[in-house]
């Protein structure tokens, strides 16, 4: 093994198309580990390491007191609830995130949680199927046109759920302390700065926020309590932002009409959920931002990240940590 090489941890869940980058890179050791590598295996791989791309697998400090030549951590994904942003950026270490990458994918799966909850297309579905027809129609279908969504998070996903509600001639409000007034105005939204207001005046809320000590239970029992009955909550965020439990009691009470859940509080969700067995909700496999698209998306953005780092030419826009550049 040429000394000179840069050795990089990759998981096997990347893309075909991020592994024909590396391929043509003779500077750079691939060297592939599975995403549900054990912790103590994991860091005792990290020695002789510059690099590691990360799917699922979780790097705390540990990994990173395993890692002296960590020079870059970079994601298949935008999240990192699973890394210990404050200690990489303690070492000056990136943490870097495929920017855009999936953000369409995630933007189109919240409308396809509105559209089946709205249109109800499993009970119509099932109903021809049955040979009912319209026999058992009791709640009929709504429209999107001149309802009220809130879109809470102006980021790479929400400005991208934004133009679709635009799109579909809806009332569009967002909730994001973080973005001026001006920039949403001119976006075309209505910016809120009181949750809570805007919560009971929404038919759908679709959440597009990190998770954090402040979104962490945003959407518990009082604030659940606000919303319309007739209103659908949407979460493809990341699980806890909505608290579980509390969305399972509304649900099932009826005070609010249904909701898509692409993200748990525990993954995989156990079978037993009280949410798998309301039939207002419909649930998927933290699956939003994985397409077929995306998955190569995702994979070139990740590699692309990781080289970018190692040549001394971060894509800077895509660190979650970008002061460690200086």
């Amino acid at each position: 093994m040429a000394t000179n090489k840069h050795r990089v941890l990759i998981s096997t869940s990347l893309a075909p198309a991020g592994w024909s980058i590396l391929k043509a890179r003779d500077d750079v050791e691939a060297i592939p580990y599975a995403p549900s590598i054990a912790a103590p295996e994991l860091q005792a791989r990290l020695l002789d390491i510059d690099g590691i791309v990360l799917s699922l697998t979780r790097f705390g400090t540990a990994e990173l007191a395993a890692a002296p030549r960590m020079k870059v951590v970079a994601r298949i994904g935008v999240g990192f609830d699973t890394v210990d942003v404050p200690a990489l950026t303690a070492r000056k270490i990136p943490l870097m995130t495929v920017g855009l990458a999936n953000a369409p994918s995630v933007a189109e799966q919240a409308f396809s949680f509105m559209f089946a909850l709205a249109k109800r297309n499993a009970q119509h579905n099932d109903a021809v199927r049955a040979g009912t027809w319209r026999d058992s129609l009791t709640t009929y279908p709504v429209d999107f046109l001149s309802k009220t969504i809130l879109v809470i998070g102006f980021g790479r996903i929400g400005t991208r759920v934004v133009k679709r509600a635009l799109a579909f001639e809806m009332r569009v409000l967002v909730y994001d302390p973080y973005v001026s007034a001006q920039v949403l105005k001119a976006a075309g939204c209505e910016p809120v700065t009181d949750l809570d207001a805007a919560v009971a005046g929404a038919d759908f809320i679709t959440v597009h926020c990190p998770k954090s000590a402040e979104t962490t239970g945003m959407f518990g029992t009082a604030r659940l309590a606000r919303m319309k009955k007739t209103a659908y909550l949407i979460n493809t965020a990341r699980g806890g932002i909505v608290d579980e439990a509390a969305l399972c009691a509304a649900l099932a009470e009826n005070r609010i009409a249904g909701a898509g859940i692409d993200v748990f509080e525990r993954e995989p969700a156990p079978v037993d959920h009280p949410l798998l067995k309301l039939p207002n909700a419909i649930v998927s496999p933290h699956i939003a931002g994985v397409t077929v698209e995306s998955l190569d998306r995702m994979a070139v953005a990740a590699i692309e990240n990781t080289l970018s780092v190692l040549d001394g030419k971060p894509i800077r826009e895509n660190a979650v940590n970008p002061e460690v550049f200086g």
